[in-house]
């Protein structure tokens, strides 16, 4: 018979248990989401990491609840919980809801924080080359390091007018994506938390 203490307990047990890997499926896109985009500043990115590792600490909590029947844990876990959802709704709404000019200054407000290196090997990777022109003269910070070695994997047959495209270009596909599949996923999963 379902419908006991036992059932309800049991029930906790494994919601918990979906919570935790729930909390690893939005752990992993958060953490490809910011990988993949190697430069940019992604907060809202950061924002569903956080959420993430939250909701593996809330399972926690409920589990622990749970199992020793714990009545002002289980108070405190439901109350935590729904502010958990109502932050992770809004943080993937937030990444559904930025467009690609937004994106773009995001990406430029990283590509001028970081140093040489981090941009050499955004340029060898993507096989591009400095952000963007139309940045690049009014902002010092917007420098990148030679493009030599890049424009000759761009140029296989060395002619002098021909260079690689900027980094934006390249990386805007891949910066919408992290956003967009960070946005989904937490919407998703955010509605798993209301109850």
């Amino acid at each position: 018979m379902c419908g006991g203490f036992t059932c309800s307990k049991n029930a906790l047990i494994a919601l918990n248990v979906l919570y935790i890997v729930v909390a690893s499926v939005l752990i992993s896109v958060a953490v490809y989401g910011r990988a993949a985009s190697i430069v940019t500043n992604l907060p809202i990115v950061g924002g569903i990491l956080a959420c993430g590792v939250i909701l593996v600490l809330i399972s926690l909590l409920g589990l622990v609840g749970a199992v020793k029947h714990h009545q002002v844990m289980l108070f405190f876990y439901m109350v935590i919980l729904f502010l958990l959802f109502l932050i992770q709704f809004s943080i993937a709404c937030a990444c559904l809801g930025v467009n690609m000019e937004q994106q773009e200054q995001l990406a430029q407000q990283g590509w001028g924080t970081v140093d040489n290196t981090t941009k050499m090997e955004v340029q060898q990777a993507f096989t591009c080359c400095g952000f963007n022109d139309k940045y690049e003269p009014d902002h010092p910070k917007m420098g990148h390091p030679s493009c030599d070695l890049i424009n000759m994997k761009c140029c296989p047959n060395v002619d002098p007018k021909c260079q690689c495209p900027d980094c934006m270009s390249k990386l805007q596909t891949t910066i919408d994506y992290a956003f967009k599949l960070c946005g989904w996923i937490g919407l998703f999963f955010s509605f798993t938390e209301v109850r």
